[in-house]
């Protein structure tokens, strides 16, 4: 809060530009001092020295610098901005904190892509990731295009996963009984 100006014989930049006296317990003095007068000035055109002096005046004495705070910041926007005032303000940041989020979420999108780009092909596959029908190699499937039982589409054959290489088939050496291998080796996938 500032200082009263009463006591130093200055009157506060309210009462000076009302030309006025600054009595000892002037509603203006703490929150406008003589060495801030545009910062009445501007209040003082936007809003008027009656309205602000109502308004402080119903206020509790903790409320009222936030309140003369508030008051000289629209006041200066608006005689930036006299149509939009602190709104026009608020909507550029509104609209520049979009464009950041768009960027951000490009540079995200980009970072993810690189990042799976990244990974060696023949890498295991957690089994978190892995299919539920990680025993099959080949699959094949297809879906129904239109909404009347119109033709299928059969979509080309998508790998799955393969089984996770820390099964125990690979880790013991044996693999006399991985019906995958079995299948590939009789080249029939049925079996499996």
């Amino acid at each position: 809060m500032a200082s009263s100006s009463s006591s130093s014989n200055s009157p506060c930049a309210a009462c000076k530009f009302l030309r006025r006296k600054c009595i000892p317990g002037c509603i203006f003095a703490p929150y406008f001092p003589p060495e801030e007068p545009h910062k009445f000035a501007n209040v003082h055109k936007i809003f008027g020295a009656s309205n602000v002096a109502k308004l402080l005046n119903e206020l509790l004495p903790h409320q009222r610098e936030d309140a003369v705070n508030s008051l000289a910041y629209e006041a200066e926007a608006r005689v930036k901005d006299p149509v939009y005032g602190c709104v026009g303000a608020i909507s550029v940041l509104q609209r520049q904190v979009q464009r950041l989020q768009k960027e951000l979420d490009a540079a995200n999108a980009d970072l993810l892509r690189y990042a799976c780009n990244d990974i060696p092909m023949g890498l295991p596959v957690p089994p978190t990731m892995a299919s539920p029908m990680g025993a099959y190699r080949r699959t094949e499937f297809s879906r129904r295009i239109g909404n009347r039982g119109g033709p299928l589409f059969q979509a080309p054959a998508l790998a799955v996963p393969s089984p996770p290489p820390w099964s125990t088939d690979i880790f013991s050496g044996d693999h006399s009984n991985n019906p995958v291998e079995d299948a590939d080796q009789t080249g029939d996938e049925s079996s499996i």
